[in-house]
């Protein structure tokens, strides 16, 4: 399996609902890097999985709406608790609608899948996997 990872990160706050919470029921406020790998059996005709330079622009451009954003107060996230893991598939479904548009320099069909993962912090992180 070969695989490509681009980075970026947003600064975000958001609450939680829920004694599970504990002191995240308070409104907060994160800073997160979220790497988005991209994952095919084998390299296309240039030797490539896809163009870093499109993926890269793909991640900054689903990131773009949460960056310095209160997810509390974005209305596709009404009522939802946007926990990490969340994040993580609302960002994959974002990519891999990118990717079956073909917008990464290879037909998404040709990609065996996407991997989100959100690092919270140094020493906590959470990732979705699925395919394309």
């Amino acid at each position: 399996m070969f695989a490509v990872e681009v980075r970026d990160h947003v600064m975000i706050a958001h609450s939680f609902k829920g004694e599970l919470f504990g002191p995240a029921q308070a409104l907060h406020g994160a800073t997160f890097v979220i790497d988005a790998a991209f994952l095919a059996d084998s390299l296309d005709a240039n030797g490539v999985v896809i163009d870093i330079g499109r993926a890269h622009d793909a991640l900054k451009q689903v990131l773009q709406p949460l960056n310095y954003k209160n997810l509390d107060e974005v209305p596709e996230f009404a009522g939802i608790n946007t926990t990490t893991e969340f994040l993580t598939k609302h960002i994959h479904d974002h990519l891999a609608k990118a990717a079956r548009a073909d917008k990464l320099g290879r037909p998404g069909s040709e990609l065996k899948a996407i991997r989100v993962t959100i690092s919270e912090s140094h020493v906590a992180r959470a990732w979705y996997e699925a395919g394309i």
